[in-house]
């Protein structure tokens, strides 16, 4: 079988000796035979007692019997590959019952397979299942490729929600490409709540709210629900804080509903101490982390049925009351999610408690909603305002490797200057370095070698740009100046407002993560048969900047002629310039640097 990975991947995997076997013209990859982390989802992914587990081998000890054996259940995993295969197969066994009197096998114990396009478009895969004692699922008449390359595209396996895993293998044709990705460097959302939490009765492991928000905000989810026993136990929440998260969600209040006739029910005392005491032993292991506390999202019949309207709503004074008191006592960064924002209503539940799909979904919403406020990662409805990835040069660079070894670089040498552009920025020199450097002389003339990171992506829209710098790429140091150039490749594929709308969003959110540096919005360069729209396009830039409080400069001017048009003797193809061009290009930026 023939595997595509990048040079660092490559030695991992031949010299570690990554297993694969062979049958009936099927190469398969069992993923804990990987030598790198490949199963998201795990917060302890050094200490468990099988590959599978979601909490630690120690957790036994501290957990509840309950807790634990939910443990090993495998909701919120997800497994990430490249490939260019037209064919998948899974095959795997699980420890527990296949299905539910409620929640089918396909979401008690099957797969789901989804993939990304080129363009960071979200696909979904129809898959052929057979529930015996090896599940197997079969994913056929996949179209290998976009059409921007041969090398396939991105993948995401989501596991079983309510089974344990006991072994896995994925299976592609011989001769296609496959390589498993290594768990994303983001820091997790972190959630902590119940059943519903933990996928029921969501119709696949893709549709549990969890696993939709974490495919809308694109980032890695731990998820930590067990169902009906999500009840904030000093255990538990001190598992939870040892987690480095992006932010913690905590959604038990419907297992922690007061009810005289139960004798597992926890008093209202108890709930709102345990609500306290959890927020308060989060906050102080990790100050400044977002803590957001999820309101009671009520039952279906609860308009009629006046138990359960109660139920909730007692629950949901107790959480509010908490919450004032932790905002007296001088608590930041704590939300509460209302329930109203869940969308739940008579429509929306299998039994009154747990969400079908179109549940899941408004779960979804609703903390998405908030989220994005939290975090700051504010979304359109315009494809240049929604943040996405692109993989539409591998067989040139690899986007995803160069956005890791950025967040690098940017940890090991801050920069007091950034350039953000695509493939003119990428291709000019600097570092870190690209597959190709046409004007290296130029750019250490003009920005010297050190203290500046160049942050060009070839074939980069406005979108993913948004994208880079909601996952970190402008955290943790403090520029001077960041120099920005992007917006030539949405030409083909946007309105000039729809740039604009991009735009303006792409300078608010520099803005909030590098409020003390001087941020430079450099037109768009001037390129063959477009240098008409290209000068309109630029005078709206810069009446955005004035009203933005940014800086505007034009430097790409000095690349067009007295007749407007551009001087193609300073491009090797009317878009990208030369050495020469870029040498011209420096000399027009250098005055504006500090």
């Amino acid at each position: 079988m023939k595997i595509k990975i990048s040079a660092l991947l490559f030695l991992l995997f031949f010299f570690c000796h990554l297993s694969f076997s062979q049958s009936s013209n099927f190469t398969w990859w069992n993923p804990a035979t990987a030598v790198f982390p490949v199963l998201e989802g795990q917060a302890w992914p050094k200490e468990l007692n099988n590959p599978y587990d979601r909490l630690p081998a120690r957790a036994e000890k501290v957990a509840t019997e309950q807790v634990w054996g939910l443990s090993r259940q495998s909701a919120g995993l997800m497994i990430r590959f490249r490939s260019n295969a037209a064919e998948f197969k899974i095959r795997y066994t699980v420890g527990g019952k296949q299905a539910l009197p409620h929640m089918p096998a396909t979401g008690v114990s099957g797969v789901d397979l989804y993939a990304v396009s080129s363009d960071g478009d979200w696909r979904w895969c129809a898959g052929k299942y057979a529930f015996a004692d090896t599940i197997a699922y079969d994913f056929k008449n996949i179209e290998p490729n976009d059409n921007y390359h041969k090398l396939g595209r991105e993948y995401r396996l989501f596991l079983p929600l309510y089974n344990n895993v006991k072994w896995l293998e994925i299976g592609v044709q011989e001769g296609a490409t496959f390589t498993p990705l290594a768990v994303r460097p983001d820091k997790p959302i972190v959630a902590y709540g119940t059943s519903i939490m933990q996928g029921a009765c969501a119709s696949r492991p893709g549709m549990a709210w969890t696993a939709i928000l974490g495919r809308k905000l694109d980032r890695p989810f731990i998820n930590l629900g067990f169902s009906g026993n999500g009840k904030m136990e000093k255990e538990m929440i001190d598992l939870v804080a040892e987690i480095d998260a992006k932010m913690y969600i905590l959604d038990c209040l419907p297992n922690l509903t007061i009810r005289p006739d139960s004798k597992t029910s926890v008093p209202a005392e108890e709930v709102r101490k345990r609500i306290l005491d959890g927020v308060r032993t989060i906050r102080k292991k990790r100050p400044g982390v977002p803590i957001a506390m999820a309101e009671h999202a009520g039952y279906t019949d609860e308009d009629i049925n006046k138990v359960n309207r109660q139920y909730y709503q007692e629950v949901n004074q107790i959480l509010r009351e908490a919450f004032a008191q932790l905002k007296s006592e001088g608590i930041q960064e704590i939300y509460i999610i209302p329930k109203e924002d869940f969308g739940q209503d008579i429509e929306t539940m299998v039994d009154g408690t747990h969400p079908t799909d179109l549940g899941m979904m408004r779960y979804a919403d609703g903390y998405e909603k908030h989220i994005r406020k939290i975090l700051h990662e504010p979304a359109g409805e315009i494809v240049t305002t929604i943040p996405r990835t692109q993989m539409r040069e591998l067989a040139n660079y690899d986007w995803e490797a160069r956005h890791k070894e950025i967040l690098e670089l940017n940890k090991q040498t801050p920069p007091k200057t950034i350039l953000i552009g695509n493939s003119i920025t990428h291709f000019w020199g600097g570092l870190p370095k690209g597959p190709r450097a046409t004007g290296e002389n130029s750019w250490n003339e003009t920005f010297g070698k050190t203290g500046v990171t160049n942050m060009g992506y070839g074939w980069d829209r406005i979108e993913n740009v948004l994208w880079r710098i909601y996952h970190g790429e402008l955290d943790g140091f403090n520029a001077r100046q960041i120099f920005v150039n992007i917006g030539t490749n949405n030409l083909e594929h946007n309105t000039d407002d729809e740039i604009v709308e991009g735009w303006q969003l792409l300078i608010s959110s520099m803005k909030f993560r590098q409020p003390q540096a001087e941020i430079l919005m450099m037109g768009i360069y001037p390129r063959k048969n477009q240098e008409v729209r290209v000068a309109g396009l630029n005078t709206k830039l810069a009446q955005l900047t004035g009203a933005s409080d940014v800086r505007f400069i034009n430097p790409g001017s000095v690349f067009l002629q007295k007749d407007g048009e551009i001087d193609e003797a300073l491009f090797s193809d009317g878009l990208h310039p030369n050495a020469k061009g870029y040498s011209i290009l420096g000399a027009a930026i250098k005055p504006f640097l500090k």
